[in-house]
């Protein structure tokens, strides 16, 4: 098929009648972030993913003092949070709500928007469970809605109708799963975050022969994240970003300096690596911000890590000015700092450091490293290049992009289709041109139903 045609065949229905399987895309599909989705089998819904749009919930808490006066219509009315009211018709019909890993894009908006649905219980891999408790004691407050741990690779049974099955796979962030929900009229599978990555350095591959039998099975329809769809190759492994690493920190020469490194709070296999690159360079090891801690400590309380015993973790800023000098009087170049800040976030402790804020100066060629990616939208971008000037002011080295995504490409889109092969596609986590990119790959690999859709919007897989 020509790729002109698409637009003309995947459009989705807004009247639609009542079928066995009705789905409502509610965030993450008009644009990123924000991801959530109902699936009405019969009389029952189960939500899939719960998700903040992080630009929106950032700039919204940045420009308020009473950050912990936060409520579910106040996020919503700067578009913060997926609108459940595009399905209040089903509301009572809500059985649960399952998240499918533990990034705040798909399931920070729980503690805000769970209670709309108070008699559906919370479903997720133990390590989400410990940072949705973390976030609703930040938020100071309470989830009426019961919490049931189920691990990856896992079945349970919802209702006589439906049973949710985890299907491990690797991404950023431990414990991400394939949900599948296994219904009279089909399977539905929601891969919405995924990678597959066949050399992690922490934990297992992803789950193929599941997928492959799964795909034996039939799948009625695959919903599937597109944010790298339009890149041409396959994702590189971990392990690549762990020898990136340590090019950059053993191979630099950094004696009698300071080294910084930020990452993503949540990438615990990164964190992994950093720790040994310090642990080589027999530099003391330090973690300074508070989510770092509540990352790690949710990690930690699962039995993933025991960070604890190599690294010296510090959350609140009180605390981490007092390392701050601690490691000046010391010595910087003893140290390894890893701290928070990799987007540039203004209150982040790397921001911080670089306004002269926390009693820790730059000296010419100390090191900083960014083993991150900038997430491509505007407030991130502004945000870095920003602390990035800062930094170049300082007449530091700096090292960026020392990373690998956790997210899938076209090549991993392409392996997912061909062990799933399932007969309807739906894109996920972006809209627009992502979405179409893999409407393309879908079609030309033989899918003949894909639904372009977008927030608030109905389609009925028949």
């Amino acid at each position: 098929m020509e790729r002109s045609n698409i637009r003309h065949l995947f459009i989705a229905e807004s009247n639609i009648i009542l079928m066995p399987i009705e789905i409502c895309t509610l965030g993450g599909y008009s644009a990123t972030g924000g991801n959530s989705v109902a699936i009405k089998v019969g009389e029952e819904v189960v939500i899939l993913d719960m998700g903040l749009y992080m630009e929106n919930y950032i700039r919204y808490t940045e420009d308020r003092e009473d950050v912990s006066a936060k409520t579910y219509k106040d996020l919503l009315k700067v578009e913060a949070v997926p609108d459940y009211n595009a399905i209040a018709d089903w509301k009572e019909r809500v059985i649960a709500i399952v998240p499918s890993h533990a990034h705040l894009d798909h399931c920070g908006a729980i503690p805000f928007a769970a209670s709309l649905f108070p008699q559906a219980p919370i479903i997720c891999t133990p390590y989400t469970v410990e940072v949705i408790k973390g976030a609703v004691g930040d938020e100071r407050m309470e989830l009426q809605n019961k919490i049931i741990p189920l691990n990856a690779n896992s079945t349970y049974v919802l209702s006589k109708s439906i049973t949710i099955e985890f299907v491990h796979v690797t991404h950023s962030i431990p414990q991400t799963v394939v949900v599948v929900l296994h219904t009279p009229e089909g399977k539905v599978m929601y891969a919405n975050d995924y990678k597959l990555d066949s050399t992690p350095t922490l934990g297992k591959g992803p789950n193929i022969e599941r997928l492959e039998e799964l795909g034996k099975e039939g799948i009625a329809v695959l919903i599937v994240e597109c944010l790298y769809a339009h890149e041409h190759r396959k994702m590189p492994s971990e392990s690549v970003a762990r020898q990136m690493l340590k090019e950059v920190m053993l191979d630099t020469n950094s004696e009698g300096k300071g080294m910084i490194v930020t990452t993503f709070s949540s990438h615990i296999a990164r964190l992994k690596s950093i720790i040994e690159m310090g642990q080589k360079l027999n530099r003391k090891i330090v973690f300074l911000g508070r989510s770092l801690e509540k990352y790690v400590k949710a990690a930690e309380t699962v039995g993933i890590v025991n960070f604890s015993k190599d690294v010296q973790i510090v959350g609140y800023r009180d605390q981490v000015e007092r390392m701050l000098r601690r490691i000046v009087k010391e010595g910087k170049e003893k140290y390894l700092i890893v701290c928070t800040g990799h987007q540039g976030e203004p209150r982040a402790i790397l921001s911080r450091i670089a306004r002269g804020e926390t009693g820790f100066r730059f000296d010419e060629g100390d090191i900083v490293v960014f083993s991150c990616s900038v997430i491509p939208v505007e407030l991130n971008q502004h945000n870095r290049e920003k602390l990035e000037q800062n930094l170049h002011g300082k007449n530091i080295r700096i090292f960026k992009d020392v990373h690998a995504s956790g997210h899938a490409a076209r090549e991993d889109h392409r392996i997912l289709l061909e062990l799933v092969k399932p007969k309807a596609v739906i894109p996920a986590h972006a809209g627009g041109e992502k979405a179409r990119e893999l409407a393309d790959l879908a079609t030309k690999m033989g899918c003949k139903k894909v639904y372009l859709m977008e927030n608030g919007k109905r389609v009925t897989i028949k």
